[in-house]
């Protein structure tokens, strides 16, 4: 599990950092909306006669989630490599809680994103934007604490979020 960096937290000397969005904010047309409100009434509507009012009281929370998220500003964290861990916002993820690491990079459909594999069952995988960071450079840096698995591609769930706009 992540720690709270506090000032007794020992985080030893910072290889390289960037500030990284806390989530991805999609652009969505209108008819992305269209369709995302004519698709959450049908399922409420579904749940209403199906008599199933807990699975309508989801539909319309997360559909409140999705608004709101998308209507504020995300908020900018730090992400930080140093030769003891790794710092996320105010999070510091010791290497020895941490497996491996790949880095999915696919300039055709921009994508350029680092994932780190935890022990955390809550939390198995950390996702970082690379944004404008060198992913050669940052390669480099964690292979000298992580291993790197090569076979890994992008999660599934990650390239319909992207392809659906959902996240």
């Amino acid at each position: 599990m992540p720690e709270q960096i506090t000032e007794k937290t020992l985080i030893g000397d910072i290889q390289h950092e960037w500030t990284i969005q806390e989530y991805e904010q999609r652009s969505r047309s209108r008819a992305w909306y269209v369709l995302a409100i004519v698709f959450g009434i049908g399922m409420i509507l579904f749940g209403i006669f199906t008599g199933n009012f807990l699975f309508s009281l989801i539909i319309i929370l997360f559909s409140i989630i999705l608004f709101l998220q998308s209507h504020q500003p995300a908020p900018q964290i730090s992400f930080k490599i140093s030769e003891l861990g790794i710092i996320v916002g105010n999070r510091f993820y010791p290497f020895s809680e941490l497996t491996e690491f790949f880095i999915v990079y696919n300039p055709l459909e921009d994508v350029k994103t680092l994932f780190i594999e935890t022990k955390s069952v809550l939390r198995p995988i950390l996702r970082v934007p690379l944004l404008d960071e060198n992913p050669l450079e940052i390669k480099q840096i964690l292979s000298q604490y992580l291993s790197e698995n090569i076979e890994k591609e992008e999660p599934l769930s990650d390239r319909l979020a992207r392809n659906w706009r959902i996240l």
